[in-house]
């Protein structure tokens, strides 16, 4: 967050000074002054799961295919990309919690995927879940797994050979 705004604040004072050094130097006198279409290009945009606030809790990456990841934002869902973070997909939306704090892919299928709620960490800022949620088809469709009133999942992990037995682990 402070990054954002020390980056922001460098961009804002560099944007006013143009004018004022455009219109101060003599040998550009000739050049019309900049006007505000110099910046119409560049605006604000949501570029992926990172909001504002955004705290991303889990990555889950797919062996076989590693542009392929499925990142749990501790306070906005999980969200899955094809092509290594150019382009995003929401996944989660209309569940029962917005807070993800564990993503985990079955080692033994990679679209079964196992997401636990509620951020995995302490805190005044944090966002509460209300359990597991598994998908079997890459996260098009959730069923409610259990551990509904753990509030906190912090590490979900799959039997490497046997895809029923699944270590939870909550605060």
């Amino acid at each position: 967050m402070r990054l954002f705004q020390a980056v922001f604040a460098a961009f804002a004072a560099f944007a006013l000074t143009i004018p004022a050094i455009a219109q101060d130097n003599d040998a550009e006198k000739d050049q019309p002054p900049l006007s505000s279409k110099t910046f119409d290009a560049f605006e604000l945009r949501n570029i992926g799961p990172a909001f504002m606030s955004g705290r991303i809790a889990d990555i889950a990456i797919v062996q076989d295919d590693p542009a392929t990841w499925y990142i749990a934002v501790g306070s906005g869902g999980v969200w899955k990309t094809e092509n290594a973070g150019t382009t995003w997909t929401s996944l989660f939306e209309g569940q029962g919690s917005y807070s993800i704090g564990s993503i985990t892919i079955d080692p033994s299928d990679p679209n079964r995927l196992w997401v636990g709620t509620g951020e995995n960490h302490g805190g005044r800022h944090i966002g509460f879940g209300d359990g597991i949620y598994k998908s079997n088809d890459g996260g098009k469709t959730w069923s409610k797994s259990g551990l509904e009133n753990s509030e906190h999942i912090s590490k979900i992990i799959v039997h490497p050979e046997d895809p029923n037995t699944v270590w939870v682990a909550s605060q």
